[in-house]
Order: structure tokens, then sequence, then C-alpha cells
């Protein structure tokens, strides 16, 4: 595996930022998740890491950091990353969308945008593998790239003050869905009809950064019925392991 330079900042007094090239990059992510395996291999306590793109974060909940030593560690471990013998397991997960214009309500004026039938959209919106870069900004929110450039929009020059649960939009290079009712400026053009963040689940995101999504097209009477399967916790999500 390919040693990038990484840049190691002081983020507060209980956290820390490293940074890789910025590059959104496969590589770059995967060279994150080993270090990331390298680091947990220590078993020190109270720390919590969150990775993104090109970057991870590592707080400590139990006491301040002491930045030269923490700095001296992180490089330490970055060196010796890939002695560690323990792997995430990493899934491709099949997701559900319906498409009906109820639901995707920027999909005509995205369509017309991008110079595309809604059918030609749809279709490329689900014959992509999109890799989860990060989660945040909601709980369970993912960060999914690899979207195909026919499909980049901007963002909405104005963003809704309400945008629905289950609403899956692009933006940019990027598509995702709203875990929750939040603002926000993407376009919509679809919803998922499968809780992605439970809290009341010892696992509240099923999915992991690292994981691969893939959107299918479902008509609106599946969604309906896999919506009250979601409700009741019943709806298993298709997996596909991707390091079997």
């Amino acid at each position: 595996m390919k040693s990038y330079p990484i840049n190691i900042k002081q983020y507060g007094q209980n956290s820390v930022l490293v940074e890789w090239p910025n590059i959104v990059d496969e590589a770059i992510l995967e060279d994150i998740l080993q270090f990331v395996e390298s680091f947990k291999n220590l078993n020190l306590a109270g720390w919590e890491m969150s990775a993104a793109y090109n970057s991870l974060t590592l707080v400590n909940s139990k006491e301040e950091v002491n930045f030269e030593n923490i700095e001296k560690l992180i490089l330490e471990c970055y060196s010796k990353r890939m002695d560690s013998k323990v792997k995430n397991e990493r899934f491709l997960w099949k997701i559900p969308v319906c498409y009906d214009v109820d639901f995707g309500i920027d999909i005509e004026e995205v369509s017309k945008t991008l110079k595309l039938s809604i059918k030609e959209l749809i279709e490329l919106h689900t014959s992509f593998k999109y890799t989860v870069y990060g989660i945040g900004f909601l709980p369970g929110f993912m960060y999914l790239g690899g979207l195909p450039a026919t499909l980049e929009i901007p963002r909405r020059k104005e963003p809704r003050l309400a945008v629905a649960k289950g609403s899956v939009g692009l933006a940019s290079k990027q598509t995702g869905i709203y875990p929750q009712d939040s603002p926000g400026g993407w376009n919509i053009i679809g919803s998922c009809p499968i809780p992605i963040f439970n809290p009341k689940l010892e696992k509240p995101c099923f999915v992991n950064v690292g994981d691969k999504i893939q959107f299918y097209k479902i008509s609106r009477a599946e969604y309906d019925l896999h919506k009250i399967e979601g409700e009741v916790g019943i709806y298993k999500p298709e997996k596909i392991a991707l390091n079997a």
C-alpha cells in the first residue's frame, strides 16, 4: 500500500485532526481505514475516531491531549499500519428508492438541467456503486462518492427549510439520503423507505465508512410496503460481502 504525506493538527483540547492529501480517492480512504485499525490495536482508552474523505478526527473523551506525545504516536502508528492483522468487513448494500415525482420533487428539473430523460437519470443513478466516504452532517447521513459526471449538478441556490426523511438527493459530485427531517440544499430525486439511522439500536447506522451503496428502483406500492416493514423493524437490506 502506498504511503501518503500526512498532516497532524491539534483540534481543540481533546482532539487531533490528521489530514491526507486533499483528493477524493478510494486508495486514500483505504489508507485511512488501515490506520484506524492500527490505532485501535494500541488498545488506548477513551479514543474515538471519525473518518471522512481525506481526514481523520481523533477525540479523547477522558482527558486533554498532549499534542507532542500523540503526534509522535500517530506517526509511529502510521508507519506500522500495514502490520495490523485485523480488517473490518466491508459490504455492498442494496438500497431501495422510489423515484415517483411525489417524492422526487426536483427530478423533473434535474432531468431538464442535465438533458436526460427521467428514465435515463434513474438508470444512471441505479447503475453505479457508491463509496461511503463519510457519515456526518446529520447522524447517519452518508456522503457517497462515485457519482457519474453526467449526474453532477450544483446544490440548489436556495436550500429548503424542510427536507423529508428518506429523501435521496444529488449535489455536485455526491449523492446521499437524508436520514431524518432537516433543512437541506440537495436536489431531491426520490425517497428511500427504510430507516438509515435508528438511535434505539445498539448500532444506530448499519452502514460503515468504506462500505458501498447501490440503489435500485421500486414502485410506489413497494415503497409503502417497505416503509411499514422498516417501521416495525423487519426489513433487512440486502448486503454482499466485498472482502469475502
